[in-house]
């Protein structure tokens, strides 16, 4: 039967692109709160016997995952064939061990919160550092859709000779492969953080960079003091003002203001997360994934 789409609240636009793509039924789904602050989903359309995907962008995870988990069990309590869910970006996976005596690893807890009320995932690069692939921790199947290819492309219409650079070592992977794609030059730089907003990076030796536009890449930008401070050290070698790009514009507080006052050309963003420095969608991709997994297969999709 034909899949229903249903958007929660605030992925109401990129529920509309995916819908025009998938060419599904685009319904409504209302989220009704109490006075007391309980929330309560309601489905316009019934899913008994459809496949239903629910699409989310979970930036500012506790005031949205609540909405999603209730969503997807009312969804399958109504008859729902099958239940997806659509998240862009997958948040709780940066405690991925116990750093401290007396914390645990929250990442696994949220997985399995999010692996017990859906079949399927399609997600967007999330932050794997210490687990290699989500599978580690989702019990559920699951398709990553790379960013890279369509990053690369907006620098190929948009910046004249990019070298594109990664501000930490973390960073390289996504560097990399955007570089490859774009067919340019990359490096990363080295950085040492001291807490959640001290950040220091140096930069290597910067003759290769003659006459190319510097584009920083990262894939999560939450206080941006990484590219703010990897954006300093590029203009004081008296290079071009780079161009910041982010996959995830997480942008907490005043961080997106902050790195426009560090002297970033351009802020620009992927989708997955809705903001005002969004140019970048994903939404073909994403719509590649959600296909194959309604058909029951992995997307064939590669960084």
């Amino acid at each position: 039967m034909r899949p229903l789409l249903f958007a929660l609240p605030g992925a109401e636009p990129l529920g509309a692109a995916l819908a025009r793509q998938l060419h599904c039924e685009h319904a409504q789904l209302t989220v009704h709160r109490f006075p007391d602050g309980e929330l309560n989903p309601c489905f316009g359309t019934l899913p008994k016997g459809r496949p239903v995907i629910l699409v989310s962008q979970l930036d500012r995870p506790d005031q949205k995952i609540m909405a999603l988990y209730l969503a997807a069990c009312v969804a399958r309590e109504l008859g729902a064939a099958q239940v997806g869910v659509v998240l862009p970006y997958l948040p709780y996976m940066r405690q991925d061990a116990q750093f401290r005596s007396g914390e645990g690893i929250t990442a696994r807890h949220f997985a399995r919160l999010v692996s017990s009320c859906c079949d399927w995932l399609v997600t967007v690069d999330p932050h794997l550092h210490r687990f290699h692939d989500l599978g580690q921790i989702y019990s559920v199947p699951s398709t990553v859709v790379p960013a890279a290819p369509a990053i690369a492309s907006w620098i190929n219409a948009h910046v004249a000779k990019p070298i594109v650079v990664g501000p930490d070592g973390e960073s390289a992977q996504w560097a990399e492969q955007i570089a490859a794609a774009a067919g340019c030059p990359y490096l990363v730089l080295s950085k040492q953080r001291s807490g959640d907003h001290a950040v220091a990076v140096s930069v290597p030796d910067t003759r290769a960079w003659a006459g190319r536009t510097p584009v920083l890449v990262d894939d999560i930008v939450s206080t941006a003091g990484t590219m703010i401070a990897a954006a300093a050290h590029i203009l004081a070698a008296g290079q071009a003002a780079p161009v910041c790009i982010g996959v995830h514009a997480l942008f907490a507080g005043d961080a997106y203001e902050a790195l426009q006052r560090a002297g970033a050309a351009r802020i620009v963003s992927c989708n997955s997360v809705a903001h005002a420095s969004n140019a970048i969608d994903l939404s073909a991709a994403l719509a590649e994934a959600i296909d194959a997994r309604l058909a029951g297969a992995p997307a064939a999709v590669s960084p």
